[in-house]
């Protein structure tokens, strides 16, 4: 019978000690995150509206080019490139790279200065920030 009451004791302790842990890390609000701004889901919502916008809908600024994804990187920065349909391994025409959290974005390449410029300025900030509006 004895062996039973030290049990017994010693699992009143430790409910009592686990009620004490409980109680003192306090409850903790659900993290609610209406939108992750790391630069790799920054990128892939990028990459998953220039491929609509740009190139599934036979955009005619971009009909000489394909898309090129480039979101595994080991560097920290996930990026999109604008190839030529032609010469798929030249030269990009378009890089939009995205670094850190939250996600500071960049574009650059010869698309930038050209007549599409502005535009891809204004798409790739508005798909950054949640849109998927295409124009």
């Amino acid at each position: 019978m004895r062996p039973r009451l030290l049990t017994g004791l010693y699992s009143a302790a430790a409910i009592a000690t686990l009620g004490l842990l409980v109680t003192s890390c306090g409850p903790r609000p659900p993290a609610i995150t209406a939108m992750d701004h790391s630069a790799l889901s920054t990128m892939e919502r990028v990459m998953l509206n220039a491929s609509a916008c740009w190139f599934k809908s036979s955009d005619p600024a971009f009909a000489g080019y394909q898309l090129s994804p480039e979101l595994n990187s080991f560097t920290g920065r996930p990026r999109i490139l604008v190839v030529d349909r032609k010469h798929p391994t030249g030269r990009p025409s378009l890089v939009v790279q995205a670094e850190g959290n939250p996600a500071q974005l960049q574009a650059f390449g010869p698309m930038m200065s050209g007549a599409s410029g502005g535009r891809i300025t204004g798409d790739v900030n508005r798909w950054a920030g949640g849109s998927k509006a295409c124009n």
